[in-house]
């Protein structure tokens, strides 16, 4: 090659050239996409045009996930390709992007001035601990904004729908994150999000708030969390950390109103954030709501699986001394003992450190924007301790229970607040054979179980929990409908 440079003409692209044969292909290859070059020219020179944006799954055109990436080149007739040259950082709109050789590093799109620990600083002094107007607003962030998904996003759409006029910000990693329409997407650390987060009048969120948020006069804090937890949390975790207890005092003391998906889950979410008599809204999940109402057919059709194929999720959590998805199952050997498309869905802490897992009947949906679509879609679930076993059982469908590392994960990681193997409403197993057996063999009196656990865990999930969560915060003023 002998020639590399970056444009930009409606989308970033890197430019490529060289002399000799055209390459058969090259593509940029990372851990959660890959995009192929368009290459041109036949003879003595040929150019590649190398996209920076990808769209998956019949969703839009957006800018590449930050990450490494690989150029990949398959030279002409076993011919070698000569590196490109490198190139410094450079600034493109929606990303940054910097080459050395094989290597593309692509980021988010903030300004240089405010990517360090002293821009930060400065644009906290400026943002948040000065005086400003409230906006009648909301700022939205799910999972530290790697996706705009989970009870966050059915309240989003809720609200568009109740009351239009209030603007709608959406805190996200990159500009790769789809903000639902009508919202506008804010990338964390720049001067738009330091902004917005501390003028909305509401913020809801499903996780913790981070960078030192400061709840200022009349602003309101919705935490909506994430799923009913079987695992321990916070201040329930094994071992006496005061490091952690305090900061679990310190960010509970930042949330004004904590929804919780059932009288259980709001009993240990007081307890263990310290929540004192705060209120908890008790309303079953927003995020449910699709899967009383919804149907999974789109889902099937944008992840390309064929009607009458039987799909089976594999969902676990993530573990405290492990940054990628566990690997308990093969998903190829899987698909091909059970006869179904496997599914695979790391935990959102797994999203930007694991790698799409790959092969004939698999799809990794790791990056997929919502889990709740996936839901839909599957005809089985199969996990371990995740909190998705709370909401699958909205829609009656079977569950599996993988758990070779139960003694391991109850004894040292994390503990858990019931007996699983005593209540869980379908089979527990301990090794990918057991699962195969059971799936092959559906056991047929796990029914009382099922109908017991939906008693407990789903009584609020009825469809409508959005509307009543809606309700209640234009009714207290959180923000104004009109």
């Amino acid at each position: 090659m002998t020639d590399a440079r970056f444009t930009s003409d409606g989308g970033a692209a890197l430019l490529l050239s060289g002399t000799g044969p055209r390459p058969v292909s090259i593509e940029l290859v990372g851990r959660r996409a890959r995009v192929a070059a368009a290459l041109t020219g036949r003879g003595k020179t040929w150019k590649a045009v190398v996209p920076l944006r990808a769209a998956r799954w019949g969703g839009p055109e957006l800018p590449l996930p930050a990450g490494d990436y690989a150029l990949q080149a398959v030279g002409a007739e076993g011919g070698e390709v000569a590196a490109p040259p490198d190139l410094p950082l450079t600034q493109l709109g929606t990303l940054r992007a910097e080459l050395a050789g094989w290597s593309l590093r692509v980021g988010p799109p903030i300004d240089p001035a405010y990517d360090s620990g002293e821009g930060q600083d400065a644009l906290e002094r400026r943002y948040a601990h000065r005086s400003t107007n409230a906006e009648n607003a909301v700022f939205f962030e799910s999972f530290y904004g790697r996706n705009a998904s989970c009870n966050p996003l059915a309240i989003d759409r809720e609200l568009a729908r109740r009351a239009p006029g209030v603007t709608r910000y959406w805190s996200v990693v990159d500009l790769s994150v789809a903000v639902p329409d009508g919202a506008i997407a804010i990338v964390e650390g720049s001067p738009e999000w330091w902004r917005a987060r501390g003028s909305a009048r509401l913020l809801v969120v499903n996780d913790w708030l981070r960078r030192r948020f400061s709840r200022r006069n009349g602003q309101v804090v919705l935490q909506t969390w994430h799923g009913t937890p079987l695992k321990r949390l916070a201040l329930h975790r094994p071992g006496f950390d005061p490091r952690r207890m305090a900061a679990v005092f310190r960010e509970s003391r930042r949330w004004n109103v904590l929804l919780a998906q059932n009288p259980y889950a709001a009993g240990i979410l007081r307890k263990a954030y310290a929540f004192g008599s705060r209120p908890v809204w008790v309303e079953g999940y927003p995020r449910n709501d699709v899967l009383v109402t919804g149907d999974g057919g789109a889902t099937r059709a944008a992840l390309g699986i064929r009607p009458g194929e039987r799909v089976l999720l594999y969902a676990p959590t993530w573990r405290d001394d492990r940054s990628e998805i566990v690997d308990f199952v093969d998903p190829v050997a899987l698909a091909d003992a059970a006869d179904a498309v496997v599914l695979v869905r790391g935990h959102s802490r797994t999203l930007r450190e694991g790698r799409d897992a790959e092969g004939p009947r698999v799809i990794d949906v790791t990056g997929f924007p919502d889990t709740s679509l996936l839901l839909l879609a599957a005809d089985a679930l199969v996990t371990d301790y995740s909190s998705v076993m709370f909401d699958f059982s909205v829609t009656g469908k079977p569950m599996y229970f993988l758990v070779p590392d139960m003694e391991h994960y109850r004894g040292q990681l994390r503990g858990f607040y019931f007996d699983l193997v005593a209540r869980a409403p379908g089979p527990v197993v301990r090794s990918q054979d057991e699962l195969v057996a059971a799936l092959a063999d559906p056991p047929s009196d796990y029914d009382e179980r099922y109908r017991t656990w939906r008693a407990a865990f789903n009584a609020r999930d009825d469809g409508h929990a959005a509307e009543r969560v809606v309700a209640r915060i234009l009714d207290q003023g959180f923000v104004d409908a009109g």
